[in-house]
């Protein structure tokens, strides 16, 4: 059994390239596998390994600078999510493009997850998706507003052409474990609205502790691992990943004319060029030649 942990933390690392050498020695040492991001603003992350291994690297990052309250939120899967570990220095742990915007100086209010329904019923509330569209097109929130961007990087440009369509109203946030939320919510507190809320946790806490008749959750939730989407309970979702464009599709998706294994699926089938087929083929015939010689 694999465990799981997502995390982030906003703090100040004057140096994170400093930091890297540590960490990536001590997950490979406890058989940790997953991606750790290191930038100025703090530190995020999926990491997955024994618990004896899990345990040893959420020690060591707590005892970061400014790191002693880092949370993290666990799962467990029977197969490895991740195949090889990587620390990587970012210029944002999670990209928005914002110089300003840093929530160590402020976020919205946090909701509960158990507080979350009653928040998000209310008439006076715009409950917005800060998730990528092929992330809200597998599962979402009840009445929740999709701005249909492909990056977070677009979101101040969406927010600032649409906010007048929220005058008026308190703003909900949320998304998959909260950190884009964390700037979000603090983007647009500079812009002067008054009443931000985001849910604390996000999604992935959401599901684990609201039971499924009393959630307002419909569909799936993307994971950035091996388990491709969770749904309520963090249970293992149904969809698997086209390798071609990185989105999440549905087995019965693998009987359509577009789909070939490692290459294309009906998502971007007739966005990608002959070019880009052949080297994905390239890559998945690496792959299976490397299984074949039990590389992993």
């Amino acid at each position: 059994m694999h465990t799981i942990a997502a995390l982030y933390h906003f703090t100040r690392f004057d140096d994170p390239a400093a930091l890297k050498p540590d960490l990536l020695a001590l997950c490979e040492a406890q058989g940790v596998k997953g991606t750790l991001l290191l930038a100025h603003e703090g530190v995020n992350g999926t990491i997955a390994g024994p618990r004896s291994g899990i345990d040893a690297v959420i020690a060591h990052l707590r005892d970061l600078p400014g790191c002693a309250g880092l949370e993290w939120k666990e799962a467990h899967s029977d197969t490895p999510p991740f195949p090889r570990m990587k620390v990587r220095i970012k210029r944002e742990i999670v990209t928005m493009g914002q110089p300003h915007v840093d929530p160590a100086t402020g976020t919205g209010h946090y909701v509960d997850p158990k507080a979350w329904n009653d928040l998000i019923a209310r008439e006076d509330v715009a409950v917005i998706d800060t998730r990528n569209d092929y992330e809200v097109a597998i599962g979402t929130f009840d009445g929740a507003v999709d701005p249909k961007t492909k990056s977070f990087g677009e979101f101040p440009e969406w927010w600032a052409q649409n906010k007048h369509r929220f005058e008026g109203k308190k703003i909900a946030m949320f998304c998959t474990g909260g950190i884009r939320c964390e700037k979000s919510t603090n983007y647009l507190l500079g812009t002067g609205v008054e009443d931000v809320f985001h849910l604390k946790g996000g999604i992935l806490k959401y599901l684990e502790e609201v039971p499924q008749p009393q959630s307002t959750w419909q569909g799936d939730c993307f994971v950035f691992d091996a388990r491709v989407s969770v749904g309520h309970g963090l249970v293992e979702g149904p969809h698997v990943l086209c390798h071609g464009c990185r989105q999440p599709i549905l087995p019965e998706d693998m009987d359509r004319p577009e789909y070939e294994q490692g290459v294309s699926c009906h998502k971007c089938f007739a966005t990608t060029s002959d070019w880009d087929k052949d080297r994905f083929r390239e890559r998945q015939k690496q792959i299976r030649l490397a299984a074949e010689r039990g590389e992993g």
